[in-house]
């Protein structure tokens, strides 16, 4: 009995959090979940908000915060004074359409808003397969009402 009640719960917990993510947008949640910080002023300061509410869908290659501090010191500064610039390194981390993990691996490629294609590769290491974007690595996906968050771990950059 207490195998089932826990099964059960595993199951409505899964379940309830699954829904809490789709009953949220791409900004929403990166808002909510406190790793995105600098990516949220970004969009913001991009005038991208509105973008990233609407309907959609969208795929979003999200830099965490420790992403963002991978970039040389007065990057992000420079960016948010250059905002030509800064949205053109934004829109090279959305697509158009709603990809999972697996929808990327088998294009190998995806045209982003901003004009050019991000790469996508796999890196098997034992039985666990890494996918990544350009150089990046996506370290989660976050299904929303709107599209799907993969969290990378570093900023891409156009050419």
């Amino acid at each position: 009995m207490k195998t089932v009640l826990s099964l059960f719960l595993t199951i409505f917990m899964s379940t309830a959090i699954a829904q809490s993510r789709l009953s949220t947008d791409i900004v929403q949640t990166a808002v909510g979940a406190g790793d995105f910080k600098t990516l949220v002023t970004a969009v913001t300061a991009a005038n991208l908000v509105e973008t990233l509410k609407s309907p959609g869908p969208f795929t979003v290659f999200a830099p965490t915060d420790s992403a963002f501090a991978k970039l040389p010191a007065g990057t992000v500064e420079a960016l948010l004074n250059n905002i030509p610039l800064l949205t053109k390194i934004l829109t090279y981390h959305v697509v158009a359409g709603e990809y999972s993990a697996e929808e990327l691996l088998e294009r190998r490629a995806v045209k982003t808003v901003q004009g050019q294609r991000v790469s996508i590769k796999e890196k098997i290491s034992g039985k666990v397969t890494y996918v990544y974007v350009n150089n990046s690595k996506v370290e989660e996906t976050i299904f929303v009402k709107n599209g799907v968050i993969h969290v990378i771990d570093s900023v891409l950059m156009p050419k």
